[in-house]
């Protein structure tokens, strides 16, 4: 989109909801935390780490999702939390609007050295020279094939490619099973509207950047090979009913029982299908553009500082803290260390943190000879410092609502590719506009 550069806006959309407090007045003494949880080892071992080095912080875990519309609120409330957790491509535009502070400052009084994050994670969460946010974990995008169903259709798992769209039609008629509209097997699912990123980039163009249009002609020609695939296995109402049956984190899920022959997926699901049917035949191998070139989107969250908080020099150790390579090598032990306890295998923590992964995959790393572990983990390797990444923008989650509401339009037949992809961009100018944006 137009108008990423030289733009500095306040947040003032924003409204504070009637008889709503701001998430920082719970506790004008704590340090509050906002859309962070404590599920596993990863958060509570480097909860730990800072709460063993900062016994005088009260540290407040407001565990629970990231609600934007009252992160937003809160700031524009000027009663903000200290922290905040979020994804990577809206961090970058809350900065552009001026909810989170730079931490310019910070990373120097700690000397934090930002050449050991991925470039990619890095490059979101910066805007205008300034960093305002440390990344976290770092996905990948890649293809998981199953092999025993790519196999039986006489097909090579190997040899399956994105690259040649045109082929991809008739390759989806061979893998799927549709029996008079009632899909019984999906045999490539594209994975839209949500990589819809991923599948412009493979044609060539972007979704958002100075020169970047949601009308872009391979920007349509992206959406509408992505709906014809879902459209001739059985269409959306019937696919989508059929995938929500998936048993996605469980030992009956869309590998172990045939219902998948292929798709692209965040490499954070390597783990997942490893623990819960690690005798699951696939072929894990990265997504390709049109040339045939290895194509993967980085993702993830950081931790920033609103403006206005309370405490930004505790906030600003608290998320030194969290990103810190020792730091992450600790969380990692402890992770496989509990697995180990339950007999199952550590596949790695994947962060955006080179040195942190050289160490965890040289020191901690224990696939307990998974071979989907064995075989998967060095392609994710090979893709995270391959990967682009959304860049910022002032209307950031904006945009994305628009591009994936034109795609969810022409999935359920409302629209044409051309037609929704226009009613995008005119969505994407609106918003651009009213955050300062040309």
């Amino acid at each position: 989109m137009r108008g990423l550069s030289g733009t500095s806006v306040l947040v003032t959309a924003a409204l504070v909801l009637a008889g709503c407090g701001g998430l920082g007045s719970r506790s004008a003494d704590a340090l509050v935390t906002m859309g962070f949880g404590l599920p596993d080892e990863h958060a509570t071992a480097r909860v730990a780490v800072f709460r063993e080095g900062n016994p005088d912080v009260d540290l407040r875990i407001s565990e629970g999702a990231f609600d934007e519309q009252q992160f937003l609120s809160a700031v524009a409330a000027g009663d903000p939390p200290d922290l905040v957790y979020a994804e990577r491509r809206k961090l970058g535009g809350y900065a552009a609007r001026g909810a989170v502070q730079s931490l310019d400052g910070c990373l120097r009084a700690h000397g934090v050295d930002l050449g050991r994050f991925r470039e990619a994670a890095l490059r979101q969460v910066t805007y205008e020279d300034e960093v305002y946010g440390l990344p976290e974990f770092s996905s990948v995008r890649l293809m998981i094939v199953n092999n025993p169903v790519v196999r039986a259709a006489g097909l090579d798992p190997a040899a399956l490619t994105t690259a040649d769209w045109a082929a991809m039609g008739a390759l989806a008629d061979r893998l799927a099973r549709v029996d008079g509209g009632r899909v019984e097997r999906i045999g490539f699912d594209p994975k839209v509207p949500e990589f819809l990123p991923l599948w412009a980039k493979a044609n060539g163009a972007e979704l958002i950047g100075p020169d970047a249009r949601l009308d872009d002609p391979r920007v349509v020609e992206a959406v509408r090979h992505t709906t014809d695939l879902v459209a001739r296995q059985g269409g959306w109402a019937s696919f989508k009913a059929f995938r929500d049956t998936f048993d996605q984190f469980g030992a009956n899920n869309q590998y172990a029982t045939g219902q998948l022959a292929a798709m692209p997926m965040d490499s954070w699901y390597v783990n997942t299908l490893a623990t819960n049917s690690p005798d699951a035949d696939v072929t894990i191998t990265p997504f390709t553009d049109r040339d045939g070139r290895v194509l993967t989107e980085s993702g993830g969250q950081a931790w920033a500082i609103p403006k206005g908080a309370r405490h930004p020099e505790q906030a600003c150790r608290f998320l030194v803290t969290m990103t810190d390579t020792e730091t992450w090598v600790t969380a990692a032990k402890a992770r496989r260390d509990a697995l180990a306890e339950a007999g199952r295998p550590y596949g790695g923590t994947f962060t955006a943190d080179r040195v942190a992964d050289e160490r965890i995959f040289r020191e901690v790393f224990d696939p307990k000879g998974n071979p989907i572990l064995e075989r998967g983990v060095p392609v994710v390797l090979s893709l995270q410092d391959e990967a682009f990444a959304l860049p910022p923008s002032p209307a950031a989650s904006e945009l994305v609502r628009a591009w994936e509401g034109a795609v969810n339009r022409v999935l359920v037949g409302q629209q044409s590719p051309e037609e929704a992809m226009a009613q995008a961009q005119r969505e994407a100018e609106r918003a651009l506009k009213r955050v300062g944006g040309r």
